[in-house]
Parts: C-alpha cells; sequence; structure tokens
C-alpha cells in the first residue's frame, strides 16, 4: 500500500481517453467536455476504433500509438475488452488507469476471476488501477473532473477556505451525494473519488493519500468492505496521527443490506460488530446514516478534538428545554448543571425571572437584547463540565437572523468546543445572508435541533472512546512461555482451566479423575461437598446430557454418581470417549458473568463481557471490547451494561469486585494478542463476589487453530 502512486490518477500531467466512441454526446464525448470546462490544461490524447478528429484533436485507432510514459489512460471500453486494454497501456508504460466496465466481482465468482486478472496486470505492469464500476471522481484542488455525467461542474477549491473534506466512496451515487451535501452547506472539498470494486486502488490507499495532503482536514468514507482490516486500521491512524478525523458509514448490520452490497461492488460481507469496534478504537469515528455521514464530516473538520464533556444548551424555549432532557437520556448526553462561576457572570445580564442555569432559556431577551446570545454561548461554552453547545432558536425576519448568528459566532469565538446553531423553521429555507455569513465563518448551522442533538450525541461518545484508548493500558505480565501444551480444535474444560490458572485466574479446586478411586481420592482432598463434571472436546454441553452432577456430599454419593454420569453420556452419545470426569468443589454464589474472546478473519481477536450462565443467550445483555483495553475503560464498559446494577448493588445485594472482572477481562485479552493460535475463549460463568474478595472462573473454553 505505501508504495502505491495515486498521483497519476489524481493529478496527472496528461490524459489519454481509450475507447472514445466517434458519435457526438456519447459518454466519452461528455467526459472530455468535462475535463476540458474544468480548465485541465494537461496533454489530452484521443483512441478510439473509428480515428478522426475530435475539438481538433487527432483520434488514434490503437493504444499502441500512444506515446509511452502518459500519466493516466482513461478507459471506456466495455468489460470483456478491460483486460487487453490494460495490457496494451502497460506496454506503453501507462503509469496510472482508471475503468469506468461493469460486470466484474458484482456478477460473482467469473467476474471475479476477470477483474483479480486485470489487477496482476495492471500490479505487474507498474500501473496503478482504479475501477473497475466506479462512477469518477472529482479534484477540486486542480478542478480535474473525471466524469461521465455531462452536469455544471463544481468550483475549484479555494486556497483561503482553510483545510477540506475528501470524499472516498466504494458507491458513486452514494458519494456524489456526501459531496453535494457538504457543498450546498459550504463545506470546502479537497476531493471525491469513488472507488468501485477496488481491483487495485482501495479504501486503504485513497485514506493514506489523503492523510498526506496537505488540502485535506478530515475524510468521510462510505464502504461496502473493508477488503484489509490490517491495511485501513493502519492508514486511519496515520490519518490521525497527521491530525485528520476520519468518519466512515458502512452498511451491513442487517443481513438484507449485506447481500445488497455484495451485488453492487462484490463486496463480500465481515463482522459488522468486530469492524465497527476496532474501527473506532483505531480513532474512526463510525456512523450508522447518510445523516450522520454529513452532520460528523462537518463536525470533524471543524472541530478536530471530540467532546466528552456533557452538553450545554442555549434557547428561546422554555419546550424546548423539555423537549432537549427527554432526548439526551437515551443518547447517553448529560446536560450538567452550570458551574458557579458561569452562573454568576451571567447573573449581571440576566432579569430575575430567567435563571442562569443548563439549559439556559433566554426567552425574549434575544428579540430585544440579541447581544445575551453571545453571552450565554459564552458562559455554557467556558463551563469545565460540557463539552459541546447546542444553541436551538426560533427562526426570525432576514435581519435578525442575521444578528443572532453573528451573536452565536461571537460567544463561540474562544472555545474550541463543537458547537451548532440551529435555527427553526427546517421546511423553510434559510436566508440567503445567514447562509453565506455560515458557509464564510465555518459555522455549522442546522435546522432541526433533534438531528443536532443526534450529531453532537455520536461526536461525545467518539470522544469518550478515544480518551478511554489514550489512557495508560495496564501493566499484565503473562507467564505465556509456562502454558500447558495445547493440541489443534477445541480443548476440554479441564484443559481450559489449566490455562486459566496459568494466567492467575482462580478456578475451582480440583482436578480430572479417569477412575472412581482417583476421584475420591481428589474428593477427599478438596473437601465435600463437590461437582463432577464429564470431559470431553467434542462434549460442549455436558448439562444438557447429564454429564453434571451437583452437590455430591459424600465418598458413596460420589461413586454412584460416577455411574450415573457415564450412563446418562452413553445415552446422549454411545460413541463418546470421555477423558475423565472433573471433581471439583463446589463454588459459593455469586454473580454469573461472561467473558469471551474469539478472533475475527478480518478484525483480530474481540471480546465479549456480559451476564453469564443462561442469561447471555436468553438476554444478550453483552458488551464487545478490543483486546488491549485498559483496566479502567474495561469497568467503564461494564457499567454500560443493562444490568449493571447487579454490578453496582442492587436491592441490598452488595457491589462486586469489578476491578477482578476487568483483570479477568485484561488478562484475557492480552493472551489472545500474544497467542495467535488460539481462536477463541469462553468462560460462562466467571462467578464475581463483594468488592475484595475476587473472582472465580467455574466453566473455560478455549479453541486452537
Amino acid at each position: 500500500m505505501t508504495s502505491m502512486n495515486i498521483h497519476p490518477i489524481v493529478r496527472p500531467r496528461s490524459v489519454a481517453i481509450v475507447g472514445l466512441s466517434s458519435k457526438p454526446g456519447s459518454a466519452g464525448h461528455v467526459l472530455l467536455g468535462n475535463l476540458l470546462r474544468g480548465g485541465y490544461d494537461g496533454a489530452v490524447h484521443l483512441v478510439g476504433r473509428s480515428g478522426g478528429v475530435i475539438d481538433g484533436r487527432t483520434v488514434l485507432t490503437d493504444v499502441s500509438q500512444l506515446p509511452e510514459g502518459i500519466d493516466l489512460a482513461i478507459l471506456m471500453v466495455p468489460s470483456e475488452a478491460v483486460l487487453d486494454t490494460v495490457n496494451a497501456c502497460v506496454a506503453r508504460r501507462v503509469r496510472g488507469a482508471v475503468c469506468f466496465a461493469s460486470g466484474f466481482a458484482e456478477m460473482g465468482e467469473e467476474g471475479r476471476a476477470q477483474q483479480l486478472a486485470i489487477s496482476e496486470a495492471a500490479r505487474a505492469g507498474g500501473m496503478t488501477f482504479l475501477g473497475p464500476n466506479t462512477l469518477g471522481y472529482y479534484n477540486y484542488v486542480d478542478g480535474f473532473y473525471v466524469m461521465m455525467v455531462e452536469q455544471v461542474l463544481p468550483p475549484r477549491l479555494d486556497p483561503s477556505a482553510g483545510p477540506a473534506m475528501a470524499v472516498v466512496a466504494q458507491s458513486g451515487g452514494i458519494g456524489a451525494h456526501i459531496a453535494a451535501s457538504l457543498k450546498a452547506r459550504g463545506v470546502p472539498l479537497s476531493y471525491m473519488l469513488t472507488t468501485g470494486n477496488e481491483a487495485q486502488i482501495g479504501l486503504a490507499e485513497m485514506l493514506e493519500f489523503f492523510a498526506d495532503d496537505p488540502h485535506t482536514g478530515a475524510i468521510v468514507v462510505y464502504a461496502e468492505q473493508v477488503r484489509s482490516a490490517p491495511d485501513f486500521l493502519a492508514a486511519a491512524r496515520h490519518a490521525r496521527s497527521r491530525g485528520k478525523g476520519v468518519v466512515v458509514f458502512h452498511p451491513g448490520r442487517s443481513e438484507r443490506s449485506q447481500a445488497a452490497a455484495q451485488s453492487h461492488t462484490g463486496a463480500l460481507a465481515g463482522n459488522h460488530a468486530a469492524m465497527q469496534l476496532m474501527m473506532e478504537h483505531a480513532g474512526v469515528l463510525m456512523v450508522n446514516s447518510l445523516e450522520e455521514v454529513v452532520d460528523l464530516g462537518q463536525l470533524m473538520l471543524r472541530f478536530p478534538q471530540a467532546p466528552t464533556g456533557g452538553l450545554g444548551l442555549v434557547t428561546a424555549s422554555g419546550a424546548m428545554c423539555g423537549i432537549v432532557q427527554d432526548y439526551v437520556e437515551p443518547l447517553d448526553l448529560e446536560l450538567p448543571p452550570l458551574a458557579e462561576a458561569q452562573a454568576e457572570a451571567l447573573r449581571a445580564h440576566l432579569p430575575a425571572y430567567t435563571p442562569p442555569r443548563n439549559p439556559l432559556d433566554l426567552g425574549t431577551l434575544i428579540a430585544w437584547k440579541p447581544e445575551i446570545i453571545e453571552l450565554g454561548v459564552a458562559a455554557v461554552l467556558a463551563d469545565p463540565a460540557v463539552g459541546c453547545l447546542l444553541a436551538s432558536l426560533p427562526m426570525p425576519g432576514p435581519e435578525a437572523a442575521l444578528v443572532w448568528l453573528k451573536s452565536f459566532l461571537a460567544g463561540q469565538a474562544s472555545s474550541t468546543k463543537p458547537a451548532i446553531f440551529v435555527m427553526h423553521n427546517e421546511d423553510v429555507p434559510l436566508y440567503p445572508a445567514v447562509l453565506e455569513l455560515a458557509q464564510r465563518s465555518g459555522a455549522i448551522v442546522m435546522r432541526s435541533p433533534e438531528r443536532a442533538l443526534r450529531a453532537l450525541a455520536r461526536f461525545t461518545r467518539f470522544g469518550r472512546i478515544q480518551a478511554a484508548v489514550a489512557s495508560a493500558p495496564a501493566e499484565i505480565r503473562l507467564p505465556l512461555n509456562d502454558l500447558p501444551t495445547l493440541g489443534n480444535g477445541t480443548q476440554a474444560e479441564w484443559q481450559g482451566k489449566q490455562v486459566l490458572r496459568k494466567l492467575g485466574i482462580k478456578t475451582p479446586e480440583g482436578a480430572l479423575a479417569t477412575t472412581p478411586n482417583e476421584a475420591a481420592q481428589i474428593a477427599a482432598k478438596i473437601g465435600y461437598p463437590v461437582v463432577m463434571k464429564a470431559q470431553a472436546a467434542t462434549l460442549a454441553h455436558k448439562s444438557e446430557v447429564g454429564g453434571v452432577l451437583l452437590n455430591i456430599a459424600d465418598e458413596s454419593a460420589l461413586r454412584a454418581a460416577w455411574s450415573q454420569l457415564y450412563a446418562n453420556v452413553a445415552r446422549a452419545d454411545a460413541t463418546l470417549v470421555l477423558d475423565g470426569v472433573l471433581v471439583e468443589a463446589m463454588g459459593e454464589r455469586g454473580l454469573e458473568l461472561v467473558v469471551g474472546a474469539s478472533r475475527d478473519a478480518q478484525w483480530g481477536p474481540i471480546l465479549m463481557v456480559g451476564l453469564g450462565g443462561i442469561w447471555v443467550e436468553a438476554l444478550g445483555d453483552v458488551q464487545l471490547l478490543p483486546p488491549n483495553l485498559p483496566q479502567a475503560a474495561i469497568i467503564d464498559k461494564l457499567k454500560s451494561l443493562k444490568a449493571s446494577k447487579l454490578l453496582t448493588g442492587f436491592r441490598g445485594t452488595p457491589a462486586v469486585d469489578l476491578e477482578a472482572v476487568a483483570q479477568v477481562v485484561a488478562t484475557i485479552g492480552q493472551l489472545m494478542l500474544a497467542r495467535p493460535d488460539i481462536t477463541e475463549v469462553d468462560v460462562n460463568p466467571l462467578v464475581a463476589y463483594p468488592s475484595g474478595k475476587g473472582v472465580i472462573a467455574l466453566d473455560a473454553l478455549v479453541v486452537t487453530q
């Protein structure tokens, strides 16, 4: 990826349009017109079977007639001719090519094989290849527009506009929609590029290019598949290291959405939850709608530092105060009370009937004292507990609207915290002067308070994730060289518990017995009552076949239980051969949790924690975590469970030992990072006891490859 040269694609010094039709108004003619109307002043060569002259330019009849070393070949040929054309371009040392043709990976395995052959031919010839199945792209910096659709071309980027937004999408229609929506808000754009099927150039390569582009300040990505997770995450981290935010919208949370993506660009469905987790951990802001793409993209460009505090609200409506209170709770966004210093700063400017608080209702004051908007915005933003601000005001006449926006901008001027100015009546167009001021000042002006709240809540969630990632990770020294030898595949419970004990995770006292006499000796050593569990790697659900017997009180009961257990297993599967029987001390009751880990083929190890026992399947109340999250952040995740009250003390029950639970989660995460041969770990239940009394793993599953 790092050696991929994108410049011949987006900033070529010479261009050849290959496959140009002689028919006026054809796609090739439109594309040529877009290039020239955009102001492209490099060398332009034309190739078409019919030859002739177009606009004074000679049309060559074969690629072999082109001069060597052209930067970019724009391929207008049908799908069946693409491979031969790529080979011909390689022979003329063309440095880059873009292909619009469809009919490749999105059509199935045969098309995927054709696409692979094209990619290999381009790569072998040292040619950078964009497509196939791309809609094209805009380079707003240089006015280089590669599109087959005739349209009003956008203006070039104004260098004085400051950092601009780059848009990269695997869908041409969605990329164009995002770009148009951002431009309508006055957001400056540097590039809009659609990658199509990504035979060679993909999202990761474009992220890497934009990360180093001096005109780009933030990047919006629409992805239907991330073809190389390591490359994408590395590029995203590189962009973040350059101070550039990355916003990603990836459909595919549903099976139908995944199927639609595959039929569109040949994208193969992946694990959406794993992808979202690891992207966020790498500093990518994930969104779930096109609205959020536009809103969060604009926020990220204007405010690179995401907030972590609560919401400040400045309004002129008491009703809006109540509406916002209803909204913030399900959005996990708080309205912190206004600090006394900020309240005191406002009292001198507010009448007695207008209390200085958050939310701040300025009422009718804004009509005859519009400067109060500046004072209110500045005071609320200055509160240390406030991380972002929403100013939600009615839509007045043209003159008042301009004054109110200016007052908002003056109040925001000394703060770097994200702030959105909402002017109601979203179905009524903004006044031109207001829109022009918003675009010139970089103000984020929206029309829906609900949409603004969702955007600020998502931005705050992202900021809190980044703060957790940035906190110092726990130092865990694992005795990885002393782990028991594990074979391939699923390990029996007794083997999994050997691994846990070596990692310092407590399990019940006990051992594996292969005869009734051994079982009696183990029980005598650890003390009655005991539990007996049938042991075999292929026996996944022991209790369902009668393979777990509890509360065995003495040796006589133990020997009877031994016979009963083997009989139960034989009834379920007469061919099953047991390793033996695990004899363990009965544990004390506590809160049952589950801690799991699995290795996703694309995204690597993912951890899971939640209520254990049968509740993990019945309720699905779990949190997903990356494998290297600090213990403090793990505890925050535990407190995010719907059943978190059970962890922190509920109706007389004591709070459980969250530090001990977090230690187990962190240890499992470190194990997954250090041992790539382990594909799955499942500790269920992990029984948690009151604070200071630790945890114990009652069952364990380890799977290796």
